[in-house]
């Protein structure tokens, strides 16, 4: 029986994966331009990050924002033993590439999980299970193992399975006489700064929209599919997403909010928040 990975991260287990192996340009969210596979300059010797407490003005938001899903500490302890890439320097390649991989892997498990238990179908929720069974096996094989995978096949499983469940999950909400949706809310719509505040969104299909900076304060997002949708600066004071459908860490993390803005369980309110 394979055992799910913990998708959460800890930063304390880790070999400060994400400082290192992930390059970025200077921008609104970070202040330098830093290399991939070089360590950010901020880092401490012990992997620590020297303005933990100060990386939003500082200017390394996106630091902030960015969330592996336990990817870090499982490539740092079990992929590779607990041997850094500072002790040995011949794994740093290795490493940082099986990271990279691993971070998808997680991430595709989180949306998986979540699909397996929102469906009405038992058949879909074995098939999700069975598929997140694959992808476990693959992320806590050995180096070899996570570098030898087809990503885009397994991106291309994951995909279909979580449109099917968000089809079925969002026609039950509409189903049940949610005010009539706007054209303009649909997959990849552009909504930059767009006034949704105070509405019934109930099962809209908004996967890769544009809501940087967009007003859904107040609103009820119950069975609206967010996956991949770009919630930068999003307002969501008093918003509902508890029942929001494939809602990150990261796109909360990037998003504005306050104490009365309602969440999935699984995930956390950001500091900046309060």
């Amino acid at each position: 029986m394979t055992i799910s990975p913990t998708l959460r991260p800890d930063c304390g287990s880790c070999f400060a994966l994400c400082c290192t192996a992930l390059g970025f340009a200077r921008s609104a969210d970070f202040a330098i331009d830093k290399p991939a596979a070089a360590p950010c300059p901020n880092l401490a010797g012990d992997f620590s990050c020297t303005i933990h407490q100060r990386l939003r003005p500082r200017g390394f938001r996106g630091c902030t924002v960015f969330d592996c899903f336990g990817a870090g500490q499982a490539v740092s302890q079990q992929t590779f033993g607990g041997v850094s890439w500072a002790e040995d320097p011949s794994s740093r390649h290795s490493m940082f590439a099986v990271f990279k991989t691993v971070k998808q892997l997680h991430e595709m498990l989180w949306y998986l999980e979540e699909a397996g238990l929102r469906t009405f179908d038992p058949e879909l929720a074995d098939e999700a299970g069975l598929l997140s069974s694959r992808i476990a096996t693959i992320a806590g094989g050995d180096a070899t193992t996570v570098l030898g995978a087809d990503v885009g096949l397994l991106h291309g499983e994951v995909r279909n399975l979580l449109m099917e469940v968000s089809e079925e999950v969002r026609g039950a909400y509409c189903a049940e006489g949610t005010e009539t949706l706007d054209g303009g809310l649909r997959p990849g719509a552009d909504l930059m700064g767009a006034v949704l505040a105070n509405r019934r969104l109930c099962g809209a299909g908004l996967r890769g929209s544009y809501l940087i900076g967009a007003d859904l304060r107040g609103s009820d997002l119950a069975a609206v599919d967010l996956l991949g949708a770009d919630l930068r600066g999003a307002q969501l004071q008093a918003a509902d997403l508890s029942r929001a459908l494939y809602v990150t860490q990261p796109q909360v993390n990037a998003a504005e909010g306050s104490s009365d803005t309602r969440l999935p369980i699984r995930l956390s309110r950001p500091e900046h928040w309060v």
